[in-house]
């Protein structure tokens, strides 16, 4: 199978995984017609580990350690860290306040190049807001990786904070597979 026919395929599994369609409020309150039900896919332990061994192709080739946001960025990261054999954290909205109270768990992010890592990217919001709070404890974050971009203004976001977005899909890419 080509990388073409890989990822087509791939494309068509997800679209018939995880979209949604009816009527959804974003986590940017942006009201939706169709939903990509990110827990479908990250629930499906085969269907992730294709995910992530596409999505290893994409990680910058300088990245040091990658970091899954709360909650449905940590299935993907450690998943692509078997991929990668990368050191992974675990970035929460907000530092617990008890134990540890940290706001990423796991690798040592302290003046290394750290990938942030989400499942959907729709404004781009709680990446900008994790990116932010990540450099503030020391990460040098310059690129975000996601497995969907809804093409809603992330990439643009993100970019006036200097993170560069990748994406394994973008919603072209999943709505060329929606099901009939």
């Amino acid at each position: 199978m080509t990388d073409q026919e890989t990822m087509t395929t791939l494309a068509r599994e997800i679209a018939a995984t995880c979209r949604l369609t009816g009527t959804f409020v974003l986590r940017s309150g942006r009201r939706s017609n169709e939903y990509f039900d990110k827990y479908r896919f990250e629930a499906d332990p085969r269907l992730l580990d294709r995910v992530a061994e596409q999505l290893a192709h994409l990680v910058p080739t300088d990245t040091e350690v990658l970091a899954g946001l709360e909650m449905g960025g940590i299935p993907v990261v450690t998943a692509l860290g078997r991929h990668t054999g990368l050191p992974c954290a675990f970035v929460r909205k907000t530092a617990k306040p008890y134990g540890t109270a940290r706001l990423a768990e796991g690798a040592d992010l302290v003046g290394r190049r750290v990938l942030v890592v989400e499942d959907v990217v729709t404004s781009g919001g709680q990446v900008v807001i994790s990116t932010g709070q990540l450099r503030e404890l020391g990460a040098r974050v310059e690129h975000a990786l996601c497995v969907i971009d809804r093409v809603e203004g992330g990439a643009e976001a993100l970019a006036a904070h200097g993170v560069a977005l990748r994406a394994l899909f973008d919603r072209a890419d999943l709505e060329a597979h929606r099901a009939r």
